[in-house]
């Protein structure tokens, strides 16, 4: 009898087994659309899924039983359902994610070189996504998408050929790092003109950190960094485009495809970007805005390794021919044929750049990898007859090494860097200056408690000339509850300058460039603290955040144009100080309807030594004493509509004192106003998403109310004596805000 019994249950096991098994399946959704590649997750489980390209996914050969199901998708909110599965297949439907605007969920890697949740990190990391960006405003490169993070804001040079930087907390660009994926390879020479060949479509998402950052970014993060991480080639499209158009007669797109080529993940793309449209509202007989026709070629590869171990390697070619001037110069395109002429003022510059970096990791065991990258920059300019020629080269590498010891996570980093410039110029007098800088780092993030987490840094650079450069820092993170936290930081900061690649002023205008004494390495001193509470009010989310901060230099370098013609260029005798605050509210409601208000009120002082050791202050120039931003996004989810208003605010602000030229050609006595009004730009964006969120037809309004800053950004453009632009009084210093004018665009974007 037991043997009958056996022999029947062994024929029957396989059913009984196979009806312990279920499928799970459901579909990913945000508003009306699929989200292909969110991450599905039985928690306490190895059964998961992502999902495809429609939003669905399928959890094959589960058990029977009581979960809990977790999904996850880069920028939204993780969501978490109680799941009970009792038959052979069970159907969960939709499943929406909400946009997180909060960011508590973001990955970053800024802060520590390492990734970390931005609200375990123990420095203050500000995040802003692809996602995010697209839909409130409709950038194109980064330095226009860059003004959509409280305290950072895009710094305009030339009143002729617009150049352009991020500052931060009110210093000026150069003393800004940008990183792509962690590596700095925008310094010098390629900071004025290559960072406007970052097409906002290769990026995921910006990682913004204020403050010094030498420590591990080396010379030119005394203000911060901002940390560009691109987009992950198995997460994107297999094929996009996207494509706008305005009434200024600009046009840009992208075409993009990512396919898999054996165990490779790659995303290809190209992005343009054409402007060629004379307008002079101001009448100053120079167009209002930039003319360019910009080429990007870019393609990132991702290896499949064993244990997840990264190999990724980018790749980007850049091309831009730039230019501005007066109508002659401009018109069908004369000025390939006079570049340089001193009857026709324009400003011409081609560049062109190549750049490879990657990341490689060596072994798993050991937490160890290698950072590295190379560049090639190089410009052929004339400014009016002025030939400016130049090029840089920079090698660059850093072996890390992550080990942890207990409450311990170390960081211990070898550097080397390389690179080469040489110009034209005085610059270079005996041929191309070559420099190798090697450099250490390490850094030590003790975990003391649950709630406090201490981060020690410190980083040793060899500069030719200069010799060792020492670096500390100190984060202190506290949480004082489950949704409160404090930030406290401190360290210091240091910069080598190199005027003739990160100040053209020198062939931009007619002043002579004085240079009093050898220029002495920057240094700064900054602390900050912070203080981020989220908070919830019925349904709803939000959080609010406050930075106060302070930076003292020594050795601070400031252009004086207070002599007319000329700009004169020393280390202060006394010192300089900038000290605010930053403050922004973000709140998300269960409806789809969501805003982030920010404010930074901002003292820049320059402390200059007279007699009797006493000090006479001025204001630093173009540092605006306040700055206002504003983001209200709201969907109305069955017309599948999203509409969204950004505002910039900016206070007064110094401005160089400049003179403007009588009827005979002479300055007047009394200069330009010294203080710039008070001003704000202001935009309007409709989005209406079609074919299942395929494709996407995107139509705003930029400078809503036509604002134009009252005077030209030139002076000396109108000498009777000399043709426009070649006066000794011509100068392109006094641009302080837009004057592009109300535009309005059009634009689709469609990926399958």
């Amino acid at each position: 009898m037991l043997a009958r019994y056996t022999f029947l249950f062994i024929l029957l096991f396989p059913g009984l087994a196979l009806c312990q098994t279920a499928r799970l399946q459901g579909k990913i959704l945000h508003g009306n659309n699929p989200l292909p590649y969110a991450h599905v997750q039985v928690k306490g489980t190895a059964w998961g899924a992502i999902s495809a390209e429609d939003g669905s996914f399928v959890i094959e050969n589960m058990a029977k039983g009581q979960y809990e199901l977790q999904v996850s998708a880069l920028g939204y909110q993780a969501f978490s359902r109680s799941i009970e599965v009792q038959e052979a297949s069970l159907d969960l439907g939709s499943i929406e994610l909400r946009e997180d605007v909060l960011g508590l969920q973001e990955v970053v890697v800024t802060g520590a070189m390492k990734e970390t949740f931005i609200k375990d990190s123990p420095v203050k990391i500000d995040v802003i996504t692809h996602q995010f960006l697209l839909r409130n405003s409709a950038p194109t490169n980064l330095t226009e998408s860059i003004k959509m993070i409280n305290g950072v804001q895009e710094t305009v040079a030339c009143g002729v050929c617009f150049t352009n930087s991020f500052s931060i907390n009110g210093l000026p660009g150069a003393y800004t790092a940008v990183l792509i994926d962690g590596t700095p390879l925008y310094g010098n020479l390629s900071a004025v003109y290559g960072l406007n060949g970052i097409p906002s479509t290769f990026f995921e998402r910006i990682e913004v950190i204020k403050g010094p950052n030498s420590t591990l970014y080396g010379s030119e993060a005394v203000a911060g960094v901002i940390n560009v991480i691109t987009k992950d080639p198995a997460r994107q499209p297999k094929l996009g485009l996207s494509t706008m158009l305005t009434t200024h007669g600009e046009s840009y797109g992208t075409l993009s495809f990512a396919p898999k080529v054996g165990k490779w993940n790659t995303y290809w793309g190209l992005d343009w970007g054409h402007s060629n449209t004379f307008s002079d509202a101001n009448k100053d007989g120079f167009s209002d805005r930039i003319h360019l026709d910009r080429y990007t070629l870019f393609s990132k590869w991702s290896m499949d390794r064993p244990e997840n171990r990264r190999f990724n390697i980018f790749g980007k070619w850049y091309y831009e021919d730039r230019r501005n001037g007066v109508e002659a110069f401009l018109k069908n395109r004369a000025y390939r044929e006079i570049r340089g002429s001193d009857q026709h003022y324009g400003e011409s510059i081609y560049t062109q750049r190549a750049e490879v970096f990657g990341t490689y990791d060596l072994a798993t065991a050991t937490r160890m990898w290698i950072d590295f990258a190379f560049n090639n920059h190089q410009q052929n300019s004339y400014y009016g007859a002025d030939l400016y020629e130049a090029e840089q080269q920079i090698g660059f590498t850093n072996l890390i090494w992550n080990p942890k010891l207990n409450k311990h996570d170390l960081l211990l980093g070898l550097t080397n860097r390389l690179q080469r410039y040489d110009d034209n110029t005085v610059a270079t007098p005996n041929g191309a200056d070559l420099q190798y800088i090697p450099g250490v780092f390490v850094q030590d993030e003790w975990t003391i408690q649950p709630k406090m987490t201490l981060l020690l840094g410190s980083r040793l650079d060899l500069y030719k000339g200069n010799g060792p450069i020492f670096s500390p820092r100190l984060n202190l993170k506290y949480k004082t509850g489950d949704w409160t936290t404090w930030r406290l930081n401190a360290g210091t900061g240091f910069r080598l300058v190199n005027l003739f690649t990160e100040d053209h002023a020198f062939v931009t205008g007619q002043r002579e460039v004085v240079i009093t004494e050898d220029l002495e390495p920057e240094r700064s001193y900054n602390f900050s603290i912070n203080y981020n509470h989220i908070f919830t009010l019925g349904e709803s989310q939000g959080s609010l955040d406050v930075d106060a901060f302070f930076t003292h230099f020594l050795n601070k370098i400031i252009p004086s144009y207070d002599t007319p013609g000329k700009i004169i260029y020393a280390n202060t005798d006394g010192y300089a100080q900038t000290r605010g605050i930053n403050i922004s509210l973000q709140h998300q409601f269960r409806f789809p309807l969501n805003y982030t208000l920010g404010a930074s009120f901002l003292r820049s002082t320059q402390y200059d030594a007279v007699e009797n050791g006493n000090f006479e202050t001025r204001a630093i120039p173009f540092a605006p004493g306040w700055t206002g931003l504003t983001v209200v996004n709201y969907r109305f989810k069955k017309a599948a509509i999203t509409l969204a208003y950004t505002a910039n605010w900016t206070g007064r602000m110094a401005l160089p004192e400049v003179f403007d030229l009588d009827p005979n050609g002479q300055p007047f006595p009394t200069p330009r106003p010294t203080r710039s009004p008070v001003f704000s730009i202001h935009n309007l964006q409709l989005i209406k998403s079609l074919s299942k969120g395929k494709l996407e037809v995107f139509t705003g309004v930029q400078n809503l109310f036509d604002y134009r800053q009252a005077y030209s950004p030139l002076v000396g453009f109108n000498d009777p004596q000399t043709q426009p632009g070649f006066s000794n009084y011509f100068d392109t210093a006094y641009a302080f805000s837009p004057i592009h004018g109300r535009e309005f665009y059009l634009g689709v974007r469609w990926s399958r």
